[in-house]
């Protein structure tokens, strides 16, 4: 099922609590597929294409990380769906990040899949996130993708699933990325993660070149009792290992419940 509120697009599937599925800056509700079909069983999955993304309108503006977070607090609201488990992966776990800090009150759980403290960690990661949107002008997003999604997956990658991350990469566009980059270029959240107060696990794969295994360890041993797994894969790990990446966040969101219900 679809719907669109506030000009996002929100794909749904399952019942149980709710939990909201956030991806990457390369991505849209489709690097979900398998996530959205495993996770069902047991919850209410919701899996949005960000503004710009997929089926969501353009922003008319960059956002901003504080936009973002203030539009995933509004929609989670308007959609009774709190609080809920957060799953983002790269810059949607940014995302969920942010949205932990300033509106703990919609949050029951983080997962932080293949993600990081935002690129504002040093001015030069920060420039080269403000670089990438005119590279997507100039290039278009075809040859973008065929550039760039390569670097997102483990040496021996299935082909399938190599092809479909570039393909979900080509289809981009501008005003979406150019709002994504601006906010991962503005945000450093290391000094603010000792105050994340809900239960958190971050997920890692072995491979991932994009953020690391090391930053994902600097996530979990900055977050008050978050947990750290490295899955096999590489950055895309949820697309890479859907079936190990599915099992850990139920896993996860079961204890998470479990100590909700008591």
């Amino acid at each position: 099922m679809t719907s669109i509120v506030d000009g996002v697009r929100i794909r749904t599937a399952g019942d149980g609590s709710p939990v909201l599925l956030l991806h990457g800056i390369g991505g849209s509700s489709a690097s979900f597929d398998a996530q959205l079909a495993g996770l069902a069983p047991k919850h209410r999955v919701l899996a949005w294409d960000a503004p710009g993304y997929g089926g969501s309108a353009d922003p008319e503006k960059p956002l901003g990380m504080a936009g973002y977070a203030a539009l995933v607090g509004r929609l989670l609201t308007t959609l009774d769906a709190v609080p809920a488990h957060l799953v983002g992966v790269s810059w949607g776990g940014v995302i969920a990040t942010r949205v932990a800090l300033e509106y703990p009150e919609v949050v029951r759980s983080l997962v932080l899949a293949d993600s990081t403290r935002g690129s504002g960690i040093d001015p030069e990661r920060a420039a080269v996130m403000r670089a990438r949107p005119s590279e997507l002008n100039r290039v278009g997003a075809a040859e973008f993708a065929r550039r760039r999604a390569p670097r997102l997956l483990a040496p021996g990658a299935d082909p399938a699933v190599a092809q479909r991350v570039e393909d979900i990469m080509a289809g981009i566009r501008l005003p979406g990325y150019t709002s994504a980059a601006e906010s991962m270029a503005e945000t450093d959240h290391g000094p603010r993660l000792s105050r994340i107060s809900v239960p958190t696990l971050v997920l890692v794969g072995e491979h991932d070149q994009v953020t690391g295994v090391a930053e994902a360890r600097r996530l979990a041993a900055s977050i008050p009792g978050a947990r750290l797994e490295v899955l096999p894969g590489g950055h895309a790990a949820n697309q890479e290992s859907p079936r190990r990446f599915s099992a850990e966040v139920l896993d996860f969101l079961s204890e998470v419940d479990a100590v909700v219900a008591r």
